[in-house]
């Protein structure tokens, strides 16, 4: 079964920064995707290719009006790709924590409130345009270091834990959605080690493995595209394998 029909909608959620401009790009080049549908803080930013929605995912009223304007832009949503996500950020003194002493109860909550919390009420805002019987997916980018059976290392507490709860809603959608579409296949999606904003501070230019947003994107595009029902409530890398929760 393809994941999506011919002629499909997609929404690209966080179409502003890198990943999710880049995914803008890969869907544009793709026959059997009709209109794109892309969400950002900064419209200016979204690629000119996409239908932009205006939508601060730190608002869950901004969430609700981003909710109501894509209900009213489409009957439905074959496919949906859900980049935000933070790491770090200088102008709110957040960055990976090394130790217990370096927890800021702040920072955690803005990681939880972006990471886990938004990604879930846009699922309650648009999972309603998802088809029911039709081949469908909702993909969320999620991290390796979200991954508890992966985690030799510790650290990066807010990151990591953040992650891991959206792995674990990611879950619960694909179990609760699956019983009334039964085309959808709602996965969580590692997409290596990208080239932009929220990795720069932790590599450099010898690192090795590090893709540019074009070809982590288009990777990821052939790892959703062979998605099948039976994969719904998996937690994928941009290579196909699949990682442990």
């Amino acid at each position: 079964m393809a994941a999506w029909r011919e002629g499909a909608h997609a929404l690209v959620i966080g179409a502003s920064g890198g990943i999710g401009s880049a995914f803008c790009a890969a869907l544009a080049d793709r026959s059997d995707i009709d209109r794109i549908l892309g969400s950002g803080r900064d419209r200016s930013r979204v690629p000119e290719a996409v239908e932009s929605i205006v939508l601060d995912v730190t608002d869950p009223d901004s969430i609700a009006s981003a909710g109501q304007a894509i209900r009213a832009a489409t009957e439905r949503l074959d496919l949906v790709i859900c980049c935000i996500g933070v790491l770090h950020d200088a102008d709110e003194g957040i960055a990976p924590e090394k130790r217990l002493e370096d927890i800021d109860p702040a920072a955690m909550t803005r990681h939880f409130t972006i990471n886990a919390l938004a990604p879930l009420l846009l699922a309650r805002e648009l999972a309603a345009l998802l088809p029911r019987r039709d081949p469908c997916v909702w993909a969320n980018l999620s991290a390796r270091v979200g991954s508890i059976g992966d985690n030799r290392l510790g650290g990066w507490y807010a990151y990591r834990g953040s992650k891991a709860a959206q792995n674990m809603f990611t879950r619960n959608l694909a179990i609760e959605l699956g019983r009334r579409h039964r085309g959808l296949a709602c996965i969580a999606l590692h997409p290596g080690t990208v080239a932009t904003d929220l990795s720069a501070p932790f590599r450099s230019a010898a690192s090795e493995g590090v893709m540019t947003p074009d070809q982590a994107a288009g990777q990821m595009v052939k790892v959703i595209e062979a998605l099948k029902p039976t994969d719904s409530g998996k937690f994928f890398a941009w290579d196909g394998s699949e990682i442990p929760w």
